[in-house]
Parts: structure tokens; C-alpha cells; sequence
């Protein structure tokens, strides 16, 4: 029998497999937690605490895996009339950079909604109010490590403002600087490798796309359904529960 050619004459190699192809509203994150056989705390911060659990996976076996909890975050896109962004340059001690970052913050403010503590941040680090407000895009800082969700919006119709009272600038935000990139050269400084910052990558491109594609209308409003947030809060009573067994 005669070896199969492909359309350049050369010999073809084993067919891939048939994958199976999702559409529409078939291509969607799931929320999906396996029983924990065990937890334990195996540190406590500031910020996060460090948790190791032990987990049954679907074959009855076990696994055992560490991360951090997180009170989750927001970020927030401001871009003015010239679709120009503000931006921060703040020092992160942790990979010794300082970002060109978003106005973001975490949430952290017992009962806040995530909108107001997007207008929050941004009053407290830039110093600026929006009229409108849309939801660019939800993501998981890194899902293998840290349960921190993150949502970031994209805020127009700017103006300026005073710092809400009682807040305090300190340690890297007293150290921080507030500018104006252009989104057509924060983008060149992302695909050139310049700016690094995962919410400010996730978020300048989300806007630039929608921009370029004439959605920014057609983003979802700041009200709308936030899951991975819903799902944050059964693990985070699975794990109280098991903490006082």
C-alpha cells in the first residue's frame, strides 16, 4: 500500500486526533472543588495566608496542594478623551521593579461592592473620578498558587478629584508617581517586553481590543455577575469549617 502524501507531496504523518470544538457559550470557565480531606495553615501575612491542603480527586486518590488565599482586587483602565491612560509607577519590592501598573487595590473593605472600591482606588492613587464605568475583563492572577480573582474595569468621562478623607499615603504609595501613556504606546511597551505588570498587560489590551473592534459600548456594566467571587466564598467557609474541626 502506498504511503499517504499531503498536499505537498511529502509523506503524511499520523492524523491528529478529532477534538472536540466549543462555541459560543460552550467556552466557559466551570466552577469545580473537589473535597478536602485536610487542611492546615502553614503560614499567615499581611496580605495572604499560605494553606496547604489535601484534596480527593475523582479516582479516589489524593493530592496534596499549597497556595495562598487572597481578598481579591480590583483594577481599573482610566482613559481620557485622547485615549490616553493613567497609570501609576509604584516599586514592588518582591521582583525589585518599578511597574507602570493600573490604579488598583484590593478588596478589602468589609462590604464594599467591587465598584466602589474601583472608584475608591482610583480617587486614592490617582486622584480621579469617572462618569462611566464598564467591566473589561475578570482573571486569575495564577490559578496553580494564589486564589486572588481579579476584576478590571475601564473607567471614562474623567476628572479630577480629591483623595477620599482618612486615607493615608505610605510606604511604596508615598514613593509612587501618577502620568498619561497613550494606549497606542502602552501597547507597543507591552508587546516590546517594557511593561510587565499582569493587570496592566490584561487590561490595556483588553481595552485597545475593544477599542479597536468598537465594543466599548457593548462591555458588560459594572453590576454584572462576578462567579469566581461566589466561588471564593464557599472555599473560604469549606475552609473555616474544616479550621474548627
Amino acid at each position: 500500500m502506498a504511503a499517504r502524501e499531503n498536499a505537498g507531496g511529502r509523506p503524511a504523518g499520523p492524523e491528529a486526533p478529532a477534538l472536540p470544538v466549543l462555541t459560543g457559550d460552550e467556552i466557559t470557565d466551570e466552577p469545580v472543588s473537589w473535597p478536602i480531606r485536610a487542611h492546615r495553615v502553614l503560614g499567615e501575612g499581611v496580605i495572604q495566608t499560605f494553606v496547604s491542603d489535601t484534596v480527593e480527586t475523582p479516582d479516589g486518590g489524593e493530592m496534596v496542594r499549597d497556595y495562598l488565599l487572597h481578598t481579591g482586587a480590583v483594577g481599573i483602565i482610566a482613559l481620557d478623551e485622547q485615549n490616553r491612560v493613567a497609570v501609576v509607577r509604584q516599586v514592588r519590592h518582591p521582583v525589585g521593579f518599578r511597574l507602570i501598573e493600573p490604579p488598583a487595590g484590593l478588596l478589602d473593605v468589609e462590604g464594599e461592592d467591587y465598584l466602589t472600591g474601583a472608584q475608591r482606588e482610583l480617587a486614592e492613587e490617582a486622584m480621579l473620578a469617572a462618569s462611566d464605568w464598564r467591566i473589561l475583563v475578570d482573571y486569575m492572577t495564577s490559578p496553580g498558587c494564589l486564589q486572588e480573582t481579579l476584576r478590571v474595569y475601564l473607567a471614562r468621562g474623567l476628572s479630577p478629584v480629591a483623595r477620599p478623607d482618612g486615607f493615608v499615603v505610605e510606604n511604596e504609595e508615598a514613593d509612587m508617581d501618577v502620568v498619561l501613556v497613550p494606549l497606542e504606546d502602552l501597547v507597543d511597551a507591552i508587546y516590546a517586553g517594557r511593561v510587565q505588570n499582569p493587570t496592566m498587560v490584561v487590561g490595556a489590551l483588553a481595552a485597545y481590543g475593544a477599542l479597536k473592534s468598537g465594543r466599548l459600548d457593548d462591555l458588560r456594566t459594572p453590576d454584572a455577575p462576578w462567579p469566581a467571587r461566589a466561588a471564593k466564598r464557599a472555599r473560604d467557609a469549606e475552609l473555616a469549617r474544616l479550621g474548627e474541626s
